[in-house]
């Protein structure tokens, strides 16, 4: 019976993935006033997002493991919460490129090690809930990388200190996180065989996985290069934010409505609709260079992807041998794609412009459209 206790878990949960995605979001608007206050190029800076990467894939890999030693998937939220808040304002106080890439990477290990744990929790209170809510989860991260990046443009827009960005962010972040715990319950606690700590994922999923990853190079495209891109075309920076916030937009309501849209159609059609929309809307950013055109394309990859993550994690979840084991690989290979994207368009820009690279992102989101449309026999049990 959905009683208090369950009811109260579902929402401290929204309000977790809320504060990740508002963290997230304010990252994502310190990215281009921290480039120019450290005097970074394109090449420079695509090595400290590499080392975000990095970061982040070397701590999911343990983050099953991770999940099990603390007492549960409430627990592991709730530890890797408070580390992430704690983390987010490292790289404020850089005061150059090689302690940026250090800050960056435990930045990505935070960011990925509460991933896998909130999406575990996730997954385990949508069981108990007895029908699709996943994507409320998700609609809960993309509102507060909404607000974020709000919250980002309008310090911009005062000309206020790049300081006065993380920091009152990262006291919302831990602020919502503390008040959460206590209803979040233990959640999954039950054991599971071990597995190497670094692995490929099962066979089950290892097709999720590789379309998580292109999907994933275009969203974490959108965070950290959307901006930059949009200042190449002549823009503001406080006015290249509506990038990231029609993308964020659209995402949240994708994600609003994803539960009913899941339920009626099931989960492989939402993907593979998703990956072709969000490669049709990168198409028309990299065709059509103008502020309108880019924004509202933008726009469509925020529709596209909004409900590809919270289906791919749920299937995988299901199909294999743990919930945890299943979400902290694909999110493995995902993240990989989230933050690896980046450091590629930044690499490529600085040869061939910043429409090559968001080029090549539009390519990968058409290669996941590929695979997520193919007729086979994993899209008929997703």
């Amino acid at each position: 019976m959905r009683g208090p206790t369950l009811f109260s878990a579902r929402w401290s949960t929204f309000a977790v993935f809320f504060a990740n995605g508002f963290g997230f979001g304010a990252w994502t608007t310190v990215i281009a006033p921290l480039k120019a206050m450290l005097g970074l190029s394109p090449g420079q800076l695509s090595i400290a997002l590499l080392l975000m990467s990095i970061g982040g894939v070397i701590a999911m890999q343990p983050a099953s493991r991770f999940v099990q030693r603390v007492g549960g998937t409430g627990r592991a939220t709730q530890i890797t919460g408070i580390v992430y808040a704690l983390v987010l304002t490292l790289p404020l106080f850089s005061p150059g490129l090689a302690v940026l890439c250090a800050a960056t990477a435990l930045l990505g290990g935070s960011i990925c090690l509460m991933d896998v744990s909130m999406n575990s929790h996730a997954t385990y209170t949508e069981k108990l809930w007895g029908s699709a809510i996943n994507s409320s989860f998700h609609a809960g991260w993309s509102l507060g990388g909404l607000a974020g990046t709000s919250f980002g443009a309008l310090v911009l827009a005062l000309h206020l200190a790049t300081h006065f960005l993380l920091l009152p962010a990262a006291v919302l972040v831990l602020a919502v996180v503390l008040l959460a715990s206590p209803h979040l319950g233990p959640g999954d606690t039950q054991k599971h065989e071990p597995k190497p700590i670094f692995r490929l994922p099962e066979r089950a999923i290892a097709g999720l996985a590789l379309v998580l990853t292109l999907c994933f190079m275009a969203e974490g495209a959108m965070a950290d290069w959307s901006a930059i891109y949009l200042t190449t075309l002549g823009e503001t920076a406080a006015r290249a934010t509506a990038g990231y916030a029609a993308f964020s937009a659209l995402m949240v309501m994708g994600r609003m409505t994803g539960d009913f849209v899941v339920q009626r159609f099931g989960r492989a059609p939402v993907i593979g609709a998703g990956c072709a929309l969000a490669a049709a809307g990168l198409i028309a950013a990299t065709a059509f260079p103008y502020f309108a055109a880019v924004v509202a394309g933008f726009a469509l990859v925020g529709a596209g992807l909004s409900n590809v993550v919270p289906c791919v994690f749920s299937t995988a979840a299901a199909r294999a041998s743990s919930p945890a084991a299943g979400i902290s690989e694909v999110s493995t290979a995902g993240f990989g794609g989230f933050l690896a994207g980046p450091p590629l368009i930044g690499g490529v820009a600085g040869r061939l412009g910043m429409r090559a690279g968001i080029g090549v992102i539009a390519v990968a989101a058409s290669l996941a459209a590929v695979i997520a449309l193919r007729p086979n026999a994993e899209r008929k049990e997703a």
